[in-house]
C-alpha cells in the first residue's frame, strides 16, 4: 500500500538522505521518497511495517505524521511569518555585535564603557552576550545538529552547530585570557562570527520559506475554486452551510456567478457554465436536467438546482489536486545523483574542514586562523542548493502543467517525456471526436427538406448514425414530423412511414433488396468510399432520393499538434481498428504518414513494444479501455482527460483539456523543466566544489583572500535562493514558449 507523510525536522539533502535510508531498511517498505522541497514521504509499505517505521524515523530525530488529502488551501504563511520573527530578533543582536566588534578596525567610535582599549574586559562581555541571545534564538540549529551528529548521521544543521560552537568556544578561551592580563587576545575574539553567521543563515531560510511556497502556487489556486460555504435545500428550505459539510444526495441551489462547490447532477434548471479550469475551453456550456456540473467551475446566468454526487477530494477537482501534489512528491530519476551525493557529502565536508584547520595549525598558524578555516569550510558547504535543485523544479514544472491542464502524475514522466522520439496516438476519440457526425449531404431536391424527412423517420432509433442525422436536424433548428410504423432492420437500416411517405434509410445491401438503383449518385458514392465515410442511402416512396455520409471527424487541432510535433522531429503513428481506407483518410487530414489499421485492442500493446525494440522512446496518447495496456507499456502513457478513468489511471500524463496541442506543451514543458534542473545541479555542485578550497584558504596560501566566515554564511544562503530563484523562472512558462 501507498502512504504518504509530512516530514518535519528535516534541513538539508542529508536529512532527506537520511530518512530514506533509515524508512528503507525496514522490513516490509518496498520503495521511499523524500522530496525535501514539500518536505514528503511516500512510501510503498505493509501496514504491520508502519509502526516501526514511525519509530524508527523518530530514532532519527524527525518527526513524522500522515499527509491529509483536503480541500483547504496549502498555507505555509505560519512558517514563514515564524522565521521572519526569528530572522528580526537574531538581527537586532547581531547588528549591534557586528558594529562592535568591527567598528574599531574601521575607525568608528564606541563607548568609552566598550572600548577595546580601555575596557578589553566589557568588550569581550558584552560581544558574548549578545552573540549568545543570537544562538539561543538560533537553538534549532545546535538541538537537531548535533542530536544528528551523535547519531551518526550529520546534516547541514551540525555543520552550523560545530562551526559556531568552535568559534564561541575559542572566542570565550580569549576572552578568559583577557581576564587574565593577555591584552593582545582582545583581537582573537570570533563572537561576532557565531551572531552574524546564525542570522545570514535564518535570512537564506526565510527566502527559501517563502520561495517555497511560491512553489505551491497552482495548487493554492485550484483549491481557491472551491468556495468556503454553499446554499442547500433541506426540508425545503435553504440554508447556507460549510462546504466542507456537504454530503451526497444533498441539493445545492446555485445562483449566477457563483462557484459549484461539489460535483453533482443538474435536477432543475438551465444555465451556462464556465468550466474552463477544467477543460480550458474559454466559452461557457449549457447545462440542463440530466447534465453532469463540477466543483469549481462556475455557473453563469441561470438558477441550477444539483443533486450532489462528490464531496471534498472526490471530486473531479478534488482528484486533480491530488494528482498534482503526489507527482510533485515524486522523484525523477535526475534526482538520484543528487542524492547519492548528498548521503556522503556532510560527513567529507566535516573531515575536511576538520584536515584544513590541522593542517594550517601545523604549518605554523595561530589558533585563530585554523579556527577561521575550520568555520569558513563548515558554513559555506552546507549542501541546501544541492538538495533543493531537483524538488523545486519538479514542483514548479508540475504546478505550471496544472495551470494549462497538463497533469503529470509523477516525476519520472516529467523527466521523460522530453525524450521521446516516437508518439502513438489512437485514432478514435484521440484523433477524432470519437462520435459520428453527419458530413456530407447529397439530394435531388430541396436538401433540408429531406434531411427534415430523414430526421423524423430516425426519432425511434438508438443507431449512432441516427443521433449524428438527429443531431444535424437540431443545429438546422427543424421541426420534425411525428412518424408511424417504424422498424429497424438489423444490419440493414430502418423503415418509416412520414406524412403518408415511406422512408428507407439504409446501407446498400437494403436497398439492393428492394430493388432502389443509385446509379445517379455514383460519382458521389465513390467519392465518400474514397474517403472513407460511411454512405447512408435514403429513399422516399421506393425512389433514390440522396446520399449522406456518416463520419468520425477529426479535431480541429489534430493537424496542428501532429505538425507541431513532426517540426520537433517526432515520428508520429496512428492506431485504429478501422478498416485501411478510412484510417488513411483521417491520417491524410492529420498530416500523418505511418498508420497500422485494423489493429484489435490486444495488438496495440505489441505494436508499442515493436517500436520501442528498435531503440526508439515511445509515447502513447489513447482515451479508452482498450489502450489502458499500451498506455502502460509505453514509456510515457498519456490520456485524454475526456477518455475513460481507467485510461487515466494508466496513464503517467492526463490531457484534462483533451486539447492534443498540449502534446507539444508538455513535451516543451518537460524540456524546460529538466534543462533548469540541469542548470541548479550545475550551479550547486560548482557552488560547493569552487567554495570549500577556498574556504580551506587554498588561494591564500598563493597570496590570494582569505574567505572570511560570514562571507561564507552569506554565500551559502545566497546559494539555495538562487537555485529557488531559477526554478521559479519556470513560472514564466507560457504559450508563446510552444513550437
Amino acid at each position: 500500500m501507498k502512504r504518504e507523510y509530512d516530514i518535519s525536522g528535516m534541513s538539508c539533502a542529508a536529512c532527506s538522505a537520511r530518512v530514506e535510508k533509515v524508512v528503507g531498511r525496514i522490513d516490509g517498505v518496498e520503495s521511499v521518497h523524500v522530496n525535501l522541497a514539500n518536505e514528503r514521504m511516500t512510501v510503498e509499505i505493509h501496514p504491520d511495517a508502519i509502526e516501526p517505521m514511525l519509530a524508527a524515523i523518530a530514532r532519527a530525530g524527525f518527526g513524522a505524521k500522515e499527509h491529509q488529502d483536503q480541500m483547504t488551501e496549502n498555507n505555509n504563511s505560519e512558517k514563514i511569518n515564524n522565521i521572519r520573527r526569528r530572522l528580526i530578533l537574531a538581527a537586532c543582536f547581531a547588528l549591534p555585535l557586528f558594529y562592535i566588534s568591527m567598528g574599531p578596525m574601521i575607525q568608528l567610535p564606541l563607548p568609552q564603557i566598550i572600548d577595546p582599549h580601555s575596557a578589553p574586559i566589557a568588550y569581550a562581555l558584552v560581544q558574548m552576550v549578545l552573540a549568545a541571545v543570537v544562538m539561543i534564538i538560533g537553538r534549532r540549529f545546535y538541538s537537531v545538529g548535533y542530536s544528528s551528529l551523535f547519531r551518526g548521521s550529520p546534516n547541514m544543521d551540525s555543520l552550523i552547530a560545530v562551526g559556531t560552537t568552535a568559534s564561541f568556544g575559542y572566542s570565550v578561551y580569549s576572552l578568559v585570557r583577557i581576564i587574565n592580563g593577555d591584552a593582545h587576545a582582545v583581537h582573537e575574539l570570533y563572537f561576532e562570527s557565531c551572531g552574524v553567521i546564525i542570522t545570514l543563515i535564518l535570512l537564506g531560510k526565510t527566502l527559501e520559506a517563502i520561495s517555497k511556497g511560491k512553489t505551491s502556487e497552482a495548487i493554492n489556486r485550484l483549491m481557491k475554486l472551491v468556495p468556503e460555504t454553499a446554499t442547500v435545500l433541506r426540508d425545503g428550505e435553504q440554508i447556507e452551510i460549510p462546504t466542507l459539510s456537504l454530503v451526497m444526495g444533498d441539493i445545492l441551489l446555485l445562483r449566477p456567478g457563483s462557484r459549484i462547490p461539489a460535483d453533482g447532477m443538474v435536477v432543475a434548471g438551465d444555465s451556462g457554465v464556465d468550466e474552463s479550469m477544467l477543460t480550458g475551453e474559454s466559452l461557457p456550456v449549457d447545462k440542463a436536467e440530466g447534465d453532469s456540473v463540477y466543483a469549481g467551475s462556475m455557473n453563469l446566468n441561470g438558477m441550477l438546482q444539483v443533486r450532489v454526487s462528490k464531496v471534498g477530494g472526490s471530486t473531479t477537482l478534488g482528484a486533480m489536486i491530488r494528482m498534482v501534489e503526489q507527482a510533485q512528491g515524486t522523484k525523477a530519476p535526475i534526482a538520484r545523483l543528487a542524492d547519492v551525493v548528498s548521503g556522503y557529502f556532510v560527513p567529507v565536508v566535516m573531515i575536511l574542514a576538520f584536515l584544513s584547520a590541522a593542517l594550517w595549525k601545523i604549518s605554523g598558524a595561530s589558533w585563530g586562523f585554523a579556527l577561521s578555516i575550520l568555520v569558513s569550510v563548515l558554513v559555506i558547504a552546507c549542501p541546501c542548493a544541492l538538495g533543493l535543485a531537483t524538488p523545486t523544479a519538479i514542483m514548479v514544472g508540475i504546478g505550471k502543467g496544472a495551470e494549462y491542464g497538463i497533469l503529470f502524475k509523477n516525476g519520472e514522466a516529467m523527466e521523460q517525456l522530453h525524450r521521446i522520439q516516437t508518439i502513438v496516438f489512437d485514432k478514435t476519440g484521440t484523433i477524432t471526436e470519437g462520435k459520428p457526425a453527419l458530413t456530407d449531404w447529397f439530394a435531388k431536391k430541396d436538401p433540408k427538406e429531406l434531411l427534415k424527412l430523414v430526421a423524423s423517420a430516425e426519432q425511434a432509433s438508438e443507431h449512432p448514425l441516427a443521433k449524428a442525422i438527429l443531431q444535424k436536424a437540431e443545429d438546422q433548428q427543424l421541426t420534425l414530423i411525428p412518424s408511424r410504423n417504424f422498424e429497424n432492420h438489423a444490419g440493414y437500416g430502418i423503415s418509416a412511414i412520414v406524412n403518408d411517405q415511406t422512408v428507407l434509410v439504409g446501407n446498400h445491401r437494403m436497398m439492393n433488396e428492394k430493388g432502389i438503383l443509385f446509379s445517379e449518385f455514383e460519382d458521389a458514392l465513390l467519392s465518400l468510399s474514397q474517403e472513407g465515410k460511411t454512405p447512408v442511402l435514403i429513399a422516399v416512396d421506393g425512389k433514390a432520393e440522396g446520399v449522406a455520409a456518416i463520419a468520425d471527424t477529426i479535431k480541429a487541432d489534430s493537424a496542428s499538434a501532429v505538425a507541431k510535433l513532426q517540426a520537433r522531429g517526432i515520428q508520429v503513428v496512428m492506431l485504429t481498428g478501422d478498416d485501411q481506407k478510412t484510417a488513411e483518410a483521417i491520417a491524410a487530414k492529420a498530416g500523418i504518414q505511418k498508420i497500422y489499421a485494423q489493429v484489435l485492442p490486444a495488438d496495440k500493446t505489441a505494436i508499442i513494444k515493436k517500436i520501442q525494440a528498435e531503440g526508439k522512446k515511445v509515447a502513447m496518447v489513447g482515451d479508452g479501455i482498450n489502450d489502458a495496456p499500451a498506455l502502460a507499456t509505453a514509456d510515457v502513457g498519456i490520456a485524454i482527460g475526456s477518455g475513460t478513468d481507467i485510461a487515466m489511471e494508466s496513464a503517467d500524463v492526463v490531457l484534462m483539456h483533451g486539447d492534443l496541442t498540449s502534446v507539444p506543451t508538455a513535451m516543451e514543458l518537460s524540456r524546460c523543466t529538466i534543462r533548469n534542473i540541469k542548470q541548479n545541479l550545475f550551479w550547486a555542485f560548482a557552488y560547493n566544489s569552487l567554495g570549500i578550497p577556498v574556504a580551506a584558504g587554498l588561494l591564500y596560501l598563493f597570496g590570494g583572500p582569505l574567505l572570511n566566515p560570514m562571507i561564507g554564511a552569506a554565500a551559502m544562503s545566497l546559494s539555495s535562493v538562487s537555485v529557488l530563484s531559477n526554478a521559479l523562472r519556470l513560472k514564466r512558462f507560457g504559450k508563446e514558449k510552444k513550437k
